[in-house]
C-alpha cells in the first residue's frame, strides 16, 4: 500500500537538518510531532531508520536508502505542484517576441490591443526584425514567422495557425502603358519589384491550371525586403511586385492595384509560431500562444480581397 507522502516528508526534514531539535528550529514543527511521524513510518516499513541516542544523531544504512528515494519522490511531487500552480496562476511578466517587420506594421496594432485588455499584467517586448533569430541564445520566448515551408527544428515547437496568399499586383496605369500579360513568361518583359535583396533568390514560382508550374527568373528594377515600400512603388506605377494579400488587399479592393495573372498562384505564406520545446511554458507565454492561434486567423480573414 502507498504510504502517506507526509511521513517521508517529516523523515526527510529530520535527516536534512541533522536531528529533531534542529528540524524544529528550522521549520517550527514540534520535535514530538516529528518523532511520532518518523516512528510511524518505521513501523509501516518494518525497519529502523534513525538510531536513538542522547549523544549523537545518526541515520541507519536502511534509513539512508529510504531518504534518497524519499527525496526523489518529494522532489517530483513538488515539481507537479509547481506545474499546476504555474498553469493556474494569473499570467504576468515580460514575454519577448520576435516579429517580422511587415507583420508588426500591418497586424500587431489590431492584435495587441485586445490582448492587452485581456491580459493587462503581461508585458510584451517585440523584437521587430526580418532576421531569423536564435530563440535560445537570444533569450526570446516566441517567434512569429511567415514562410512557404514550416520550420523543422527538432528542438522547437511549431504551431501553425493561418496562411496568407501571395499575389502579383501592379497599378492600372502601369498595366495600361505596357504590353498585356497573358502567361508567366511575359513577366520577363516587364519591370519587376522584388522583396528579396539576395541575388540568387530573384525568381517567382507560379502554379497554374492543370498543375502547371513555371519559374520566372527576375531582373528587378528595385529589390528590398520591405513590403510597405514595394506597395507604394507599385501604386506609383514603377512595376509589378509580389505582395501578401494582407498587405495589398485595401489597394486592390479600392482599385489602386490590380492582380496580375490571377489564374496563376504563388506559394502561400504560412503563419506559424516557434518556441523552445522545454517543459513548463510560463502562463504569460502560453496565453499569448493561445491568443495568436485563436485570434490571428480571424484577423487574416478580415484582410482578404473582396
Amino acid at each position: 500500500m502507498m504510504e502517506d507522502l507526509s511521513d517521508f516528508y517529516f523523515f526527510a526534514l529530520v535527516v536534512e537538518h541533522g536531528g529533531y531539535a534542529a528540524a524544529e528550529r528550522a521549520t517550527g514543527i514540534s520535535k514530538s510531532r516529528l518523532s511520532r511521524r518518523v516512528v510511524e513510518l518505521e513501523e509501516k516499513l518494518g525497519a529502523r531508520l534513525i538510531q536513538r541516542s542522547t549523544r549523537k544523531f545518526s541515520v541507519t544504512d536502511v534509513g539512508q536508502d529510504v531518504y534518497r528515494q524519499a527525496r526523489l519522490i518529494l522532489d517530483q511531487a513538488q515539481a507537479l505542484r509547481d506545474r499546476v500552480e504555474q498553469v493556474t496562476s494569473v499570467p504576468r511578466g515580460i514575454v519577448r517576441v520576435s516579429v517580422p517587420v511587415s507583420i508588426a506594421q500591418i497586424h500587431m496594432a489590431d492584435f495587441l490591443e485586445p490582448f492587452h485588455k485581456a491580459y493587462p499584467e503581461v508585458r510584451l517586448q517585440l523584437i521587430v526584425t526580418n532576421r531569423r533569430v536564435d530563440l535560445i541564445n537570444e533569450n526570446i520566448d516566441l517567434a512569429l514567422r511567415v514562410r512557404t515551408k514550416l520550420d523543422s527544428d527538432s528542438e522547437m515547437v511549431v504551431r501553425r495557425f493561418g496562411a496568407s496568399n501571395e499575389l502579383l499586383v501592379a497599378s492600372p496605369r502601369y498595366l495600361a502603358e505596357h504590353p498585356p500579360l497573358t502567361k508567366p513568361s511575359d513577366l520577363t518583359e516587364h519591370a519587376t519589384l522584388s522583396n528579396s535583396a539576395e541575388e540568387n533568390q530573384q525568381f517567382w514560382e507560379l502554379h497554374g491550371p492543370d498543375n502547371a508550374v513555371e519559374r520566372v527568373n527576375l531582373k528587378p528594377v528595385i529589390a528590398g525586403s520591405d513590403f510597405s515600400m514595394l506597395l507604394r512603388l507599385a501604386k506609383h506605377g514603377v512595376g509589378i511586385t509580389m505582395l501578401p494579400e494582407s498587405v495589398c488587399h485595401e489597394a486592390v479592393n479600392s482599385g489602386e492595384l490590380q492582380v496580375v495573372l490571377p489564374e496563376w498562384n504563388l506559394p502561400q505564406g504560412i503563419f506559424h509560431l516557434v518556441y523552445p520545446s522545454r517543459k513548463g511554458v510560463l502562463p504569460a507565454v502560453r496565453v499569448l500562444i493561445d491568443f495568436f492561434v485563436e485570434e490571428m486567423p480571424k484577423l487574416l480573414e478580415r484582410q482578404r480581397i473582396n
